[in-house]
């Protein structure tokens, strides 16, 4: 669905992401760990069209997606949830789910935003709400609803754990595990690698830009050397 190949980003002079390849199939949850700074969230940005790569292709579902712009990449199936929520703070909930839906009809949207409030109720109950007055749990909810606005293939999740309560995080885990038994493939991005690592199919490492490990998720959670580095084991 997704092959990343050989692509290389900088900011500046700084050398972000150094030859990373990698690929998600249909069907997967493939999850990218790695310490603050390992480039995890300057992929998922390379790939819907925030950034560009100095080198390289991404294709998704066969298409060259490396030159396009984000708003060309979502009505392909690929959406983005980003880092720290970012969702329109001075919107009520709905108007940001109408916001992710740019790109549909406003049949589709309607029949999206019903389906958003059948999968996050906490939503629907505040769907006339200024989102800038929702906890940081509601506010990742109402990320991810957006996202799925857009009826996306693949969805890119970039630390949806960040700065929530352990019993929030294990919510947003069993709700990617629902979406992905829905149907939706998933990218995430984690630092929380035991959570990540528990539900993912597939895993890579990065360490300073550059992929040191892959592999089956369960394989890499048993790891010695992953156990030490990234689950305090």
């Amino acid at each position: 669905m997704l092959k990343v190949e050989n692509i290389n980003v900088y900011y500046g002079n700084i050398h972000a992401v150094k030859d990373i390849s990698f690929e998600v199939h249909k069907g997967e949850i493939v999850t990218l760990i790695g310490a603050n700074g390992a480039g995890k969230s300057t992929i998922l940005n390379t790939i819907s069209g925030q950034l560009r790569s100095k080198t390289g292709q991404i294709t998704f579902l066969d298409q060259n997606i490396g030159h396009l712009a984000p708003h060309k990449v979502v009505p392909l199936g690929l959406a983005q949830v980003p880092e720290g929520r970012r969702v329109f703070l001075h919107m009520t909930v709905e108007e940001n789910l109408e916001m992710g839906g740019y790109t549909r009809s406003a049949a589709e949207n309607a029949e999206s935003i019903a389906d958003v409030y059948r999968r996050f109720p906490r939503l629907n109950e505040r769907r006339r709400q200024v989102a800038g007055t929702l906890s940081g749990g509601e506010q990742q909810m109402l990320a991810m609803g957006r996202a799925l606005m857009a009826k996306p293939a693949l969805m890119m999740l970039d630390e949806p754990s960040m700065g929530l309560a352990p019993i929030l995080v294990e919510q947003i885990f069993d709700i990617i595990k629902e979406l992905h038994e829905a149907g939706t493939t998933i990218l995430l991005v984690e630092q929380n690698a035991q959570m990540a690592l528990s539900i993912a199919d597939r895993a890579y490492v990065l360490e300073t830009g550059r992929i040191v490990m892959q592999g089956n998720a369960k394989d890499l959670l048993n790891d010695d050397k992953v156990r030490s580095a990234y689950l305090g084991g």
